[in-house]
């Protein structure tokens, strides 16, 4: 088996809770139709036009609140922070990075960015003190799933595919990956997450899934 050293996680649904939850809540707050917000922004095409821009720092948080607003007809005052206002930090993945990192494995985040300013969706993770490598996608103007900014994560962490796992809670995101070498994995539960992380790197985390839990017992 290969020697797997390095574990590169994505931000938001992976290090924080699930993204969908917390756009329907805002849905319910704003009086919009369920779905309102995946159907405008992410799958319209001038919608995901605009988010794509965002998150290569083409346009500002503001502009695409502007655009965003519009399209859904709300007020546009941190329209970003308020479709997330309800994003927590994910402890089982935030406590297993950490005990992978103290294990030796070097580990990096590598974000599509949702702009910075007004709302950061980065704020109180101390990511540049708690990680090796941190890439978010607008400060280098590429976005997943461009295979460069997977090449670039690698030179940061100063490793080769093949000996990084990838963490996404988009399948969309993991077959570039996945042809530099890297292990993938689709993150849907915390708890399998981890256990798979840790048969991965072939070290011991913190909320791992227990033969008992794997039997339902």
């Amino acid at each position: 088996m290969t020697n797997r050293t390095g574990l590169i996680l994505d931000f938001g649904g992976v290090l924080t809770t699930p993204l969908l939850p917390a756009v329907l809540a805002f849905e319910q707050r704003e009086g919009l139709a369920e779905g309102s917000v995946v159907n405008a922004l992410y799958l319209d095409p001038e919608g995901t036009r605009v988010t794509h821009e965002l998150e290569r720092g083409d346009i500002t948080q503001d502009q695409w609140n502007a655009h965003a607003a519009k399209s859904l007809g709300v007020r546009p005052d941190n329209l970003m922070g308020r479709i997330f206002a309800d994003l927590r930090p994910e402890p089982l993945m935030l406590d297993a990075a950490q005990a992978a990192r103290e294990a030796g494995v070097r580990v990096g985040v590598l974000s599509n960015s949702v702009g910075l300013t007004p709302w950061n969706l980065y704020e109180g993770y101390d990511l540049d003190e708690r990680f090796d490598a941190v890439l978010i996608s607008e400060h280098h103007r590429i976005r997943k799933p461009d295979p460069s900014i997977f090449r670039l994560m690698l030179d940061m962490m100063e490793l080769p595919g093949e000996a990084c796992v990838f963490v996404d809670d988009s399948r969309h995101y993991l077959p570039p990956a996945a042809d530099l070498g890297m292990e993938t994995i689709l993150a849907e539960d915390p708890k399998q997450t981890v256990s798979r992380l840790e048969a991965l790197l072939d070290i011991t985390l913190p909320g791992a899934v227990c033969d008992g839990d794997r039997r339902g017992g």
